[in-house]
């Protein structure tokens, strides 16, 4: 993309935002200079090296992966601007910090949620939207409870489980994780945590750039990530556990470092490959969006 006369230069390149204006940075520098947002590289896999502006108008959301620094200026023109910026980890398997400076420009989304979450019906609702999600369909109007939707999944994981095991010729002994004790674990158990942790990051930061809150789960309860608990369970059987079973297969068959190194970055490759965050921010735009019936004037 040709951007003209920003940074006195009769043209300077600029780096492709996507379809929610999220834009993906690592190894490099975010500074500012004439009141222009620029990033310095010395080249990765998506980005050559050099020098780029940066077109706020087009971004939403700066994501700043392993090796990024950040000027102090250049936070100023971001708060100036309200776009936000999380630091994550590489391809999104992590999220350290979220800085919106003012948090997205409107609460309608919030809003939304928030009725939503309140009210049992619609709370119902969206929790069995989520499980048709899950299920990969609609959901007979008859089935009300929770307990029993979460019976016809969890048949549904195991039988995933079973299926995986066979095609990868994995020896499976079930679903059994000992979080105190992550050593007792066999190598399958492992591989399935640690793909699921980064699943849950990227989760965290779909939740971060939509504005929704993350402490209203409609299936989860408990954490102060619910509602990220609730978005990472859509892509359970179909990216986090064909992950951990592929992550196993590639190092009993090529080795590597440890099994957590093999699966966060075969998790990472397959969360970008897989346009995971968008199709995330996508689903939280219909799940609260089109279940609320009272839609701000």
């Amino acid at each position: 993309m040709v951007f003209k006369g920003r940074l006195g230069l009769e043209t300077a390149r600029v780096p492709q935002a996507d379809r929610h204006g999220l834009l993906w940075l690592e190894r490099g520098r975010l500074s500012a200079e004439d009141g222009t947002l620029v990033f310095t590289t010395a080249g990765t896999d998506r980005l050559a090296a050099g020098t780029y502006n940066i077109p706020l108008q087009q971004v939403s959301n700066i994501l700043l992966g392993p090796g990024t620094v950040v000027s102090h200026d250049a936070l100023r023109l971001l708060a100036r601007q309200q776009t936000g910026l999380l630091a994550v980890g590489a391809d999104g398997v992590r999220l350290y910090a979220v800085s919106m400076p003012f948090g997205p420009d409107r609460s309608e989304r919030a809003r939304r949620h928030a009725r939503l979450w309140a009210d049992e019906a619609a709370r119902l609702e969206v929790a069995r939207a989520m499980y048709a999600i899950r299920l990969g369909g609609q959901l007979p109007p008859y089935i009300q409870d929770l307990n029993t939707l979460r019976g016809i999944e969890g048949a549904r994981v195991k039988e995933s489980y079973r299926q995986l095991a066979r095609q990868f010729r994995i020896d499976w002994q079930g679903r059994r994780y000992d979080r105190q004790r992550p050593e007792l674990n066999d190598l399958m158990n492992n591989a399935i945590n640690h793909a699921a942790v980064a699943v849950y990051a990227a989760a965290r930061i779909a939740v971060a750039v939509t504005g929704t809150i993350p402490q209203l789960g409609f299936i989860h309860e408990a954490s102060g990530h619910a509602f990220a608990l609730d978005i990472a369970d859509l892509f359970r059987t179909t990216i986090t556990i064909p992950v951990a079973f592929r992550a196993v297969r590639q190092f009993t068959t090529e080795g590597g470092h440890d099994i957590e190194s093999v699966t966060r970055t075969l998790a990472g490759r397959t969360l970008q490959q897989e346009e995971v965050i968008p199709r995330m921010i996508d689903h939280i735009k219909a799940l609260i969006d089109e279940h609320d019936n009272r839609r701000d004037p």
